[in-house]
């Protein structure tokens, strides 16, 4: 059996112009918090393509978090919330930011969500400490992220988070959502300790693995996803040009 080290090059080097694409997942990111260090933990949400690095503070009952989703349209808006009463949006007291036109950077607000009706989405305030509010938007593509820290009571081993993306701006307020499924299931609980929680980082942050948990919810992590994808394309490529 004899090789073509020209067609083998020619596969690695197409592999890695893809690799990119596949690439986008919690350890290639880069994102960081308000100190420039790296989050303790990234989860790839089960739903909506979306993305939550974190770190929790035992040390003082804090939550720090940074958010990452495309919103549904170019003016559209994505939200990071904690619902403190129960597991759904009713009650959520959200971070949202919002693209009032195409190359708007990101404005953030604050909602307290009362109900479904597109007046209940208003700006409000929050039922709990919150700090470094920012958000922005990623290079090389229509993702946006939310940066926030937030006071947790003391002695929780979990928070109930939810999370959405919508498509409908108008004058600075943002519309209902989708009601797709994709869109309805945006919810879990997320472990700050515990068993199949992360370490507690009241000094600083590395980037362990954790969990989401909750019924049907848990998150998965993605930090080897490139590398698996990159090596099987290869080897299938690379196989067909291997006499």
């Amino acid at each position: 059996m004899s090789s073509h080290p020209s067609l083998v090059l020619a596969v690695a080097c197409f592999v890695s112009l893809i690799s990119p694409a596949f690439s986008q997942t919690c350890s290639t990111q880069n994102i960081l918090t308000t100190h420039k260090t790296p989050f303790q933990t990234c989860l790839h949400l089960t739903v909506l393509d979306s993305y939550l690095h974190y770190t929790y503070n035992a040390t003082n009952s804090s939550l720090s978090v940074a958010f990452v989703a495309t919103p549904s349209r170019p003016t559209g808006w994505i939200a990071w919330a904690i619902n403190p009463t129960g597991t759904g949006m009713v009650g959520s007291q959200a971070f949202v930011a919002l693209i009032s036109a195409p190359g708007d950077p990101p404005v953030l607000k604050t909602y307290n969500i009362s109900g479904y009706s597109g007046s209940s989405l208003a700006e409000g305030r929050l039922a709990f400490e919150f700090w470094d509010l920012r958000a922005e938007a990623l290079s090389g593509g229509n993702r946006v992220v939310i940066h926030a820290s937030v006071k947790v009571p003391a002695g929780e081993d979990s928070v109930n988070q939810v999370w959405q993306i919508g498509g409908n701006v108008t004058n600075g307020r943002i519309g209902v959502h989708p009601f797709t499924p994709a869109n309805l299931e945006a919810k879990s609980v997320l472990r700050l300790a515990g068993s199949d929680a992360p370490a507690s980082a009241p000094g600083g942050a590395s980037n362990t693995p954790g969990q989401a948990g909750g019924s049907g919810n848990a998150g998965s992590m993605t930090t080897n996803v490139n590398f698996g994808v990159s090596l099987g394309v290869l080897v299938m490529l690379g196989s067909m040009f291997i006499l």
